[in-house]
């Protein structure tokens, strides 16, 4: 996997490589409306992403909060692109009880 650590690369393409959207310009809408926080503020697409930063991304009902732990701006198959973060525990824990959640007011 290519890396540029030291350069850093945009936020934009740092996402759309790690898979969280398919494309983008659909990366840089969400940045743009504020469904993207870098270290906890909104961002602009042309941020450059640092390891071991914390992104919280809102994807329809479901927020994330990932650590970037590689970087990369080369889209990669989906079993790679989730090496370039970790997603944290509270994080895992909190989308698994809106999903019952949804689940039991289905």
């Amino acid at each position: 996997m290519k890396e540029k650590p030291s350069e850093g690369v945009r936020l934009d393409k740092w996402l759309w490589a790690a898979r969280f959207y398919k494309t983008r310009a659909l990366a840089r809408e969400m940045i743009e409306g504020g469904k993207v926080h870098y270290n906890g503020q909104r961002s602009k697409p042309s941020k450059l992403v640092e390891l071991n930063a914390t992104l919280t991304l809102r994807q329809g009902n479901d927020e994330r909060t990932v650590i970037v732990k590689n970087i990369t701006e080369q889209r990669r198959p989906a079993t790679e692109a989730s090496t370039l973060y970790e997603e944290t525990a509270e994080s895992v824990e909190k989308r698994e009880k809106m999903a019952q959640a949804r689940k039991l007011n289905a």
